[in-house]
């Protein structure tokens, strides 16, 4: 049995736990993001902070990004959503269309998707040759652990839904006319090798996950306990990084207010 195989997905958080939850760590993270920033602390630059998030159709990224940044300065942080690459890009290594959206130090951006289409959909869907699909996790580590070491906290996320999960949320996307827009044909056929990319996946898991950058993978079945999971992994993470850098972890603002 692999990681999905043995992930629990009837995890549920009522709306009171989740709303304080999420107002204290939507706090925490604003806090952590302007240490990194320069903005607070001793005024230096921390390391930048790439937040990736993978995983099947209408699996929550979007809820799950909006929870994470939503409260943040908008000046604070890039969103970056990626889909099939352009001709331009398909002359390149398949790293390059990414690279440049890097953070720096002290910034900060959330790639919806990202360099693990190599080894997910360009796999499963035959867009990608197997002899570079198989070059494909070598490459990624070495890329991930270069950044890590260099310039950057790296936290990865795959949010797993249910078959029957998945099927509601799309039925519920065809029946809201301000949803549709999200729901196309190619996630309906999609479904039908869900299996497929789940091999996919459990080989990523096993082979990309590495000490400075390890998946964290979440049963997102409820969006309200795959949000909170997602902010305070995202929280512990960060501080962990902050660190493994040397930079000075700050109390919680709760403790710095006072009674």
């Amino acid at each position: 049995m692999g990681v999905l195989g043995k992930l629990d997905m009837s995890q549920r958080l009522d709306r009171t736990e989740y709303e304080r939850r999420l107002a204290d760590g939507q706090e925490r993270i604003s806090q952590l993001r302007l240490h990194l920033g320069g903005l607070l602390g001793n005024g230096t630059l921390g390391p930048g902070l790439l937040v990736i998030l993978e995983g099947p159709d209408a699996s929550g990224k979007g809820g799950a990004i909006r929870s994470v940044v939503g409260h943040l300065d908008p000046r604070q942080y890039k969103v970056v959503s990626y889909s099939k690459p352009t001709t331009r890009e398909k002359n390149h290594h398949f790293l390059w269309r990414f690279y440049q959206e890097l953070p720096g130090l002290g910034e900060m951006a959330v790639f919806d998707r990202s360099w693990y289409g190599r080894i997910l959909v360009e796999r499963v869907e035959g867009f990608a040759k197997r002899a570079e699909w198989k070059r494909a996790f070598k490459a990624i580590v070495d890329f991930e652990e270069s950044l890590c070491l260099e310039s950057l906290i790296v936290v990865k996320f795959w949010m797993h839904v249910s078959d029957d999960e998945q099927l509601r949320r799309f039925e519920g996307r065809a029946a809201d006319p301000l949803k549709r827009w999200k729901l196309t044909d190619e996630d309906w056929r999609n479904r039908e090798k869900n299996r497929d990319y789940e091999v996919a996946a459990e080989e990523m898991f096993a082979r990309t996950d590495h000490k400075l950058a390890p998946w964290e993978v979440i049963g997102a079945d409820q969006k309200r306990y795959a949000r909170i999971a997602v902010v305070e992994t995202l929280i512990a993470r960060v501080e962990q990084g902050m660190r493994r850098w040397g930079v000075e972890v700050p109390p919680p603002v709760d403790s710095m207010r006072g009674d």
